[in-house]
């Protein structure tokens, strides 16, 4: 069995910190593509995880062609080498929609395969990957007037991959929200919002329907004075430690049902730490393609 990881761009070293310490070594590099024997291990840091590949011989362009398309219909390309052999055998598979994603909307549901040139003879090919992007890269169709900065993109990311986002008339607690640009996101879905921060909200933020900031500290914040949320959104600058003790306070308190926060790493990598938050039941951690140095934490446990 052959599993590979395609490393979010820039961060293959975390990839393989993280592949290491599952004892996953990879027995080629191509480009950011790490090639393992054996199956899945988890990688929070890979962007696309390409499960049981498949090495095919290419005879001809046309015969590599027709033996990805004998295994299903859809593929996304990576050729960090001999890229003009490659297109060629792509311009000879069924197109797939890349469009910016226009928010709120679902990911694609259809299965999404990855290919890529070995050598000009040989194939390496998943169908089933972990990203239902190509290459784990979603782009959208942006929104430069309203937020006040760009971090709206990652949270838009965040809710279409988990495929829900919150409803009009719910109730969300932005942790860390100034100057805004996740309160921004949920407001316009029609939720309710308590915005957290010692610094105000941008003005225009703060004046929309549905927003109420507190100038408070997240991390003194109890949550009895909050009460029942819905939805508990946190894009504080803290170490990944200190934000899982957060986590764990809010989720003893029983008043959240989901959680959608980043982890942001300063310095090294916590591996540790992201690994911590991975192991809570039923918790999604990802890097998203909009993300930095940081991961998204999701759990989502009631909704509705």
């Amino acid at each position: 069995m052959i599993t590979a990881y395609l490393a979010a761009d820039g961060f293959e070293a975390q990839t393989r910190e993280e592949l290491a310490r599952h004892g996953a070594a990879p027995r080629t590099g191509h480009g950011r593509l790490m090639v393992v024997e054996g199956p899945a291990v988890p990688s929070v840091w890979a962007a696309n995880i390409w499960h049981d590949c498949v090495e095919l011989p290419v005879a001809s362009i046309g015969a590599a062609a027709k033996a990805l398309r004998d295994i299903q219909r859809n593929w996304a390309m990576y050729a960090p080498l001999h890229h003009r052999r490659a297109a060629l055998i792509q311009e000879r598979l069924p197109h797939v929609s890349a469009k910016p994603v226009v928010f709120p909307a679902a990911a694609p549901a259809a299965p999404l395969g990855s290919w890529t040139l070995l050598a000009t003879d040989l194939m390496l090919a998943a169908g089933n990957c972990s990203a239902p992007f190509p290459n784990g890269e979603v782009t959208f169709v942006e929104d430069r007037e309203g937020p006040p900065n760009r971090a709206y993109l990652k949270l838009w990311e965040a809710l279409v991959r988990l495929g829900c986002w919150p409803q009009a008339g719910e109730r969300c607690l932005d942790l860390g929200a100034s100057p805004g640009g996740w309160t921004y996101v949920l407001a316009k879905l029609g939720a309710n919002v308590v915005a957290i921060d010692k610094a105000p909200l941008d003005p225009k933020v703060a004046a929309m329907p549905g927003v109420e900031w507190r100038g408070e500290s997240a991390f003194a914040l109890e949550p009895a004075s909050v009460g029942p949320v819905d939805w508990l959104f946190s894009d504080i600058v803290c170490y990944p430690a200190r934000l899982l003790s957060l986590v764990e306070r809010w989720r003893d308190s029983g008043l959240v049902k989901n959680f959608v926060c980043t982890l942001k790493f300063q310095g090294e990598t916590d591996h540790n730490s992201a690994a911590a938050f991975a192991a809570m039941r039923g918790a999604q951690v990802l890097h998203l393609h909009h993300n930095k140095h940081e991961l998204t934490f999701m759990l989502i446990q009631g909704l509705g």
